[in-house]
C-alpha cells in the first residue's frame, strides 16, 4: 500500500485585517496564499487553529448566525468565465444569491439585479445576455456583482484581474477601489503582482510554502524589505525608467523554485535559495519577529539583531 504524503498547505499563519482595509497577500504558485484565503471564506475547513470574523468563531456557529457569516463573506474568483454558469442568463446568475439567503421579495428581486449591474457600470439590458457574450471584463463586473448581492462587508478577491487583459485590468482594480469606498468594504487581495499591490493595499503579507514571511504597511514595505525572499521579489518587478530602478532593494538573483509542499526543507523553507542563509538557517524554523511600527518578519537575521539590541 503506497503511503499517502501529509501535506501542509498553511501552517502557522497568523494575521488579523481591519475594517475597511485592503491587505495584500502575496507569494508564488504554490505558496498557499490561495488555500489561506479559502479557509477565510470557509471553502476549507482547518485542521486545527481558529479564524475569527467579527469576533464569531467561524467555524464554531452554527444556523441563523452561520447564514449571517455566510452573507457577510464574498469571494470574487480569478477566472470571470470559469465562475460563471454558461446555462444561466446574467439576471439569474445575480438573483441567485437573493433566493439562496431570501433577502428580497420576490418582486424586489428585480430591481436589486438592475442596481448590482449598475454598481459594476453595466447597462440593465445585460441581464437577459449569455456569459458567452460577454467580454473578459464584463464577465469580472458580473462577478463582483454578484458578491455584491447580499450587501457583504469582506471581499476575498483571488487574483481577480490575472485572467485579463492589461488594457482591462486599470479598469477593475479602479471599480473595486470605488466599490470599497462606496459600501466600506474590506478586503483580502491574493495576487502575485508586487507592481500592482504596490498601488492596491494598506498593508502587505508575503507568504512561502504556506508561512507568512513578511507583513508590513506598503509604504514600509516596499521603503523598507527586510526577508531576503521579499528582496528577491521585489528586486525582479520590470520596471519601465532609471528613476523606477532606483526606488527597487539591491539586485538579488532569483535562484531555484518553490519547493514541492509534500518534501519541504528542515529549517527555513526559504534557506536552499536564499543569498543570506546561515547555518542555523537548515536546521532552526525562525519565528516571526517584530520590528516595530507592525512591520514583522520571518528570518534568523533578524532575531540575531534583536538579541544583540
Amino acid at each position: 500500500m503506497r503511503k499517502v504524503a501529509d501535506v501542509k498547505a498553511v501552517n502557522g499563519v497568523s494575521f488579523s485585517i481591519g475594517g475597511r482595509e485592503i491587505l495584500g497577500l502575496v507569494g508564488e504558485s504554490g505558496s498557499g496564499k490561495s488555500t489561506l484565503g479559502y479557509v477565510l471564506i470557509r471553502i476549507y475547513r482547518p485542521t486545527s487553529g481558529k479564524v475569527f470574523f467579527k469576533g464569531s468563531d467561524l467555524f464554531g456557529v452554527r444556523g441563523r448566525a452561520s447564514d449571517a457569516l455566510r452573507k457577510d463573506i464574498q469571494i470574487v474568483f480569478q477566472d470571470p468565465g470559469s465562475s460563471l454558469n454558461p446555462k444561466k442568463k446574467i439576471g439569474q446568475t445575480l438573483e441567485l444569491p437573493l433566493l439562496v439567503h431570501k433577502t428580497h421579495r420576490r418582486k424586489d428581486r428585480l430591481r436589486r439585479v438592475m442596481e448590482l449591474l449598475e454598481m459594476v457600470e453595466l447597462p440593465a439590458s445585460y441581464m437577459n445576455k449569455p456569459p458567452y457574450a460577454l467580454s473578459g471584463g464584463q464577465k469580472q463586473r458580473v462577478a463582483i456583482a454578484r458578491a455584491l448581492a447580499t450587501e457583504p462587508s469582506f471581499l476575498l478577491l483571488d487574483e481577480p484581474t490575472s485572467a485579463l487583459d492589461v488594457s482591462v485590468q486599470g479598469k477593475i482594480i479602479t471599480l473595486l477601489l470605488q466599490l470599497r469606498r462606496e459600501f466600506n468594504l474590506t478586503y483580502l487581495f491574493i495576487t502575485h503582482d508586487l507592481s500592482l499591490i504596490r498601488n492596491v493595499a494598506d498593508r502587505v503579507a508575503i507568504m512561502y510554502l504556506g508561512k507568512i514571511v513578511e507583513i508590513a504597511s506598503a509604504a514600509e514595505f516596499f521603503e523598507r524589505p527586510l526577508h531576503p525572499y521579499t528582496q528577491m521579489l521585489l528586486s525582479s518587478i520590470p520596471v519601465l525608467s532609471d528613476k523606477e530602478e532606483k526606488l527597487k532593494p539591491e539586485k538579488v538573483l532569483s535562484t531555484g523554485e518553490i519547493p514541492n509542499p509534500v518534501n519541504i526543507p528542515a529549517g527555513c523553507g526559504f534557506h536552499p535559495r536564499c543569498h543570506k542563509r546561515m547555518d542555523k538557517c537548515s536546521q532552526i524554523d525562525p519565528e516571526m519577529i517584530e520590528m516595530g511600527d507592525g512591520h514583522a518578519v520571518r528570518c534568523h537575521l533578524f532575531a540575531n539583531l534583536k538579541s544583540a539590541s
